[in-house]
């Protein structure tokens, strides 16, 4: 495990004072990390979705450290300066899993509490599904339920059209072609556009494309996407472990319903709408995003 200071970073002075950057060998690649609070608490992951990275968690770091909790916030594979695996299969779900247990077990935690957005959201439905015992508690803020989603697509055809970007991200070559042209306008664009004005200032989307500039990383993030071309069909599995989802219900890209659908796989489940919010809520109204999160973990965290 190395250490590197924030200083140099493109995103350096956007993330809190006390915030420590690693870079851990995990599931035999290496994750970028960031680091915040006591050695000795109990681990928190926050997990990115696209286009993000790590940064877009920036505002829950602080609150989660005040309530006792080690916070490690990666940059997931193909993100910032984390390994960038150049096969889509490198890009599967039980992967990109295994790459949240095997960094916490590389920061000394077998257990974790989880807190995923969009795809990173995703991951976490993964981990809740086929990996119960390594997770504490998790929130799940405007991510579909793996399970859930193509049966909610193929009887809403609203959710059909908002989805029909991810056929696009199946192409080769030309998606990357189309989102790194004007200084990645079109992926600045995805986020202005979708959100309330001012939740993405300048400083944050130059942070974003420098992340995005790195090599092979606006392949590696499509990768994501274009894994979904093999993956399995598996069988839906009950969920035991509580969960919490979150939903900003304005958002662009999934319908508000599908946090319902999401809570339908759990046995403890509660479903929180934000009726203000888009899909962006963490930058939104992180206010109460953070209240939604740290409450919600509290039971997992002796502090």
């Amino acid at each position: 495990m190395t250490t590197s200071v924030a200083r140099g970073r493109p995103d350096a002075g956007l993330w809190p004072v006390d915030v420590t950057h690693r870079h851990v060998d995990a599931n035999g690649i290496r994750l970028h990390v960031a680091l915040a609070g006591p050695d000795d608490g109990p681990l928190v992951l926050l997990l990115h979705g696209f286009p993000e990275g790590a940064l877009c968690w920036r505002e829950q770091v602080e609150p989660l450290v005040r309530a006792g909790w080690r916070v490690a916030v990666p940059d997931q594979r193909g993100y910032g300066t984390s390994s960038k695996p150049a096969s889509a299969h490198a890009y599967a779900l039980n992967l990109l899993a295994r790459d949240a247990i095997d960094l916490a077990a590389a920061l000394g935690h077998d257990r974790a509490a989880v807190v995923g957005h969009d795809w990173g959201g995703v991951v976490a439905w993964h981990l809740l599904t086929h990996h119960a015992r390594f997770v504490q508690r998790a929130v799940v803020l405007n991510a579909p339920h793996p399970a859930t989603m193509l049966g909610h697509a193929l009887t809403h055809p609203s959710q059909a059209l908002k989805s029909a970007y991810v056929a696009f991200f199946q192409l080769p070559w030309l998606p990357e072609a189309s989102l790194e042209a004007g200084h990645h306008a079109l992926l600045r664009r995805a986020l202005t556009s979708t959100s309330r004005p001012g939740a993405f200032d300048d400083a944050l989307l130059d942070a974003y494309a420098a992340a995005w500039s790195e090599p092979g990383a606006l392949t590696a993030m499509l990768n994501w996407y274009r894994a979904l071309a093999f993956a399995p069909r598996l069988a839906p599995q009950r969920i035991t472990v509580p969960v919490r989802i979150v939903w900003g219900d304005r958002d662009a890209a999934l319908d508000a319903a599908l946090a319902e659908r999401a809570a339908g796989q759990c046995d403890l489940a509660e479903v929180v709408h934000l009726p203000e919010c888009t899909h962006w809520l963490l930058h939104e109204d992180a206010e109460r995003v953070n209240e939604l999160i740290v409450e919600f973990l509290a039971a997992a965290c002796p502090a």
